[in-house]
């Protein structure tokens, strides 16, 4: 037998333990992706013990907020808009993997939110080399952070969760992203706004011990033009850094009578300067709303 017959089989052999790695990683992976959704379903269902919130838009509730604010639910809203409870959206773009150089990879994700108890689960593939891709969750649940990364959804390569730091990150993203799932923003939710300028409010939330502040800017046309805070925990190595956060949203169309983005980026503001990290768009959009 030649050396290149052995060669090929070889390379036979390692293709297949390949693909054999690839589908076992991935049905292990999609087994803890529906125990996630399971838990932030149940946490949802939970959720019912607290008061009950209107079912749709009622834009007398906009008396007394900030111009800004009220300008931005009258063009995102109509009157009697049903209260969104949940969403799933998905998601491709590309995502930068460094802190410190430019290593983008394209990505391709699925999301559920649900809007009471906040939570939400994102679930991304990212592509490394032909055949090999990184499997990402990202979640907040029950009041829990997650942060995982798995190579062939096998081999970790990031693994962070609990509360803490963690939580209060993860919940940020789904406070931030809200533009997605509008009516989540409204007082009645429970989101508190105060005037900054004409074009820019802080909103307040609260879920358990969390509290956050995020500053909103909005555009010419009233819709929400960017997000920042001033401090969400960053990984840089093995540490958490402490480094203003900020996001932006363009692409607005109307879905399901709602004026919401199509595209956002999201970066951090590092000593150096403005890291954006991620751009994505949306590719679907499914809400499910009170009755």
């Amino acid at each position: 037998m030649t050396w290149v017959l052995w060669l090929g089989l070889v390379l036979c052999l390692l293709a297949a333990i390949a693909v054999g790695l690839s589908a076992y990683g991935a049905k292990r992976w999609a087994d803890t992706m529906r125990m996630l959704a399971s838990r932030l379903e149940a946490a949802r269902i939970e959720d019912k013990v607290r008061p009950p919130s209107p079912a749709r838009f009622d834009s007398r509730e906009l008396e007394g907020l900030p111009a800004p604010v009220q300008r931005y639910f009258r063009v995102a809203l109509m009157e009697g808009q049903p209260i969104i409870t949940a969403v799933t959206i998905e998601l491709a773009g590309t995502i930068n993997l460094s802190a410190t150089e430019a290593r983008w990879k394209r990505f391709t994700s699925g999301q559920r939110v649900v809007t009471r108890r906040p939570g939400f689960l994102w679930d991304a593939q990212v592509s490394m080399l032909p055949g090999v891709v990184v499997r990402v969750v990202d979640s907040y649940i029950a009041g829990e952070g997650l942060l995982r990364a798995a190579v062939l959804g096998l081999f970790t390569v990031a693994d962070v969760r609990g509360g803490g730091e963690i939580a209060r990150g993860e919940f940020m993203r789904f406070f931030a992203e809200a533009a997605w799932y509008p009516t989540a923003l409204l007082p009645s939710q429970g989101v508190r706004w105060e005037v900054v300028d004409d074009r820019s409010a802080n909103a307040t939330i609260v879920d358990g011990p969390l509290t956050l502040i995020l500053l909103f800017r909005f555009n010419g046309a009233g819709l929400i033009d960017s997000f920042r805070a001033e401090a969400r925990g960053a990984g840089v190595g093995k540490e958490m850094v402490m480094l203003p956060w900020e996001g932006r949203f363009s692409n607005y169309r109307v879905r399901d009578g709602m004026t919401v983005p199509f595209t956002g980026e999201v970066a951090w503001v590092r000593p150096e300067g403005r890291k954006p990290y991620f751009l994505g768009s949306v590719t679907t959009l499914t809400y499910e709303f009170s009755l």
